[in-house]
């Protein structure tokens, strides 16, 4: 019999299965011994470390290059420090550069905006940047295309097929005019990262736009806000999955006036944008990949009417699983 490692299971000489906790502390005492040095291979007295312990070393080493590494090279030569720890490094450093923050505006404080801009019949369109937009608007300007095409396996599920500058253009055009800005929050390279990089490149003043969490729209559902947005409003719906959800919210008495579906990918944009206008609504809800971030600022200049970037909470929403996992 094989156990998860592809070890063949150990029993003890009275025939007995060892337990769960022997066989943790059999690797618990093997990850030390290895965590000391490494043994030349010609010496070992032991078998080579199971997964879990090859795990935990590079757990080990990578957090030593990403962190420890870092704070090492930058403390002096001619002193130690006792009892310091990575995290209260990071944490005297976080409140020395929070002078340089630029504030985002909270679920609530969105709400209270779109809710305004309902009643007073006013545009408001908001957007979200991802991965996706951001390597979209990185093509050639921070990345090269081909490179990009090769970072971003995803992007043709998400409505861009690289190399695509026009789509670059456009999403550089409508950003500085969007209501509000979803930004991510994740500092992987696709994100944060690539939005500063971004930012700089195709002159956007970060700290003089309207920004939130690109997470907003989940925030907004979850938190009870959008239902209380859509009570009492005409809604269009456009997407992929857009009769999924227009179902799903005629099921909660939600007055649906239109569901726009499918959106072929950025380059829909103009024809979804016109379909759009033919339907009476208050409030348009678009899960449109990358393609929505244009739909959003272009529907509500031109009726004057709501557009909010609602990505996958759609999904969540309706049912129906999303094509691709969300993060930002």
């Amino acid at each position: 019999m094989k156990s998860r490692g592809g070890t063949s299971a150990v029993r003890r000489r009275s025939g007995k299965r060892r337990t769960g906790k022997r066989r943790a502390g059999r690797r618990l005492r093997r990850n030390r011994s290895y965590g000391a040095g490494r043994v030349p291979t010609l010496h070992r007295r032991h078998p080579p470390p199971e997964p879990e312990a090859g795990y935990a070393e590079g757990y080990r080493e990578g957090r030593y290059d990403g962190g420890e590494k870092l704070l090492e090279e930058r403390l002096p030569p001619d002193a130690i420090v006792p009892g310091v720890s990575l995290e209260e490094v990071i944490d005297a450093g976080v409140r020395a550069v929070l002078s340089r923050r630029i504030p985002l505006r909270t679920p609530e404080t969105a709400y209270e905006e779109i809710e305004r801009a309902l009643t007073g019949r006013t545009p408001y369109s908001l957007v979200r940047l991802g991965d996706g937009e951001l390597l979209t608007l990185s093509q050639d300007t921070v990345i090269p295309a081909q490179a990009v095409h090769r970072e971003g396996p995803f992007l043709p599920n998400a409505g861009l097929d690289v190399p695509d500058p026009a789509a670059r253009d456009e999403l550089a055009a409508v950003l500085s005019r969007a209501s509000l800005i979803g930004v991510p929050l994740s500092r992987r390279p696709h994100f944060q990262p690539l939005l500063f990089a971004v930012a700089a490149s195709i002159g956007l003043a970060l700290e003089r736009l309207p920004l939130t969490s690109s997470l907003v729209n989940y925030s907004l559902y979850e938190q009870g806000y959008l239902m209380r947005l859509l009570a009492n409003r005409r809604v269009l719906v456009i997407g992929n999955e857009a009769v999924a959800l227009a179902q799903a919210l005629s099921a909660a008495g939600i007055e649906v006036t239109g569901a726009v579906q499918p959106v072929d990918g950025i380059g829909d944009v103009g024809r979804i944008v016109e379909e759009g206008m033919r339907h009476a609504f208050d409030l348009a809800l678009v899960s449109a990949g990358i393609a929505a971030v244009p739909i959003c600022v272009h529907l509500a200049e031109r009726t004057g009417r709501v557009a909010l970037d609602f990505g996958h909470a759609g999904n969540a929403m309706s049912g129906v699983p999303a094509r691709a996992k969300p993060a930002r």
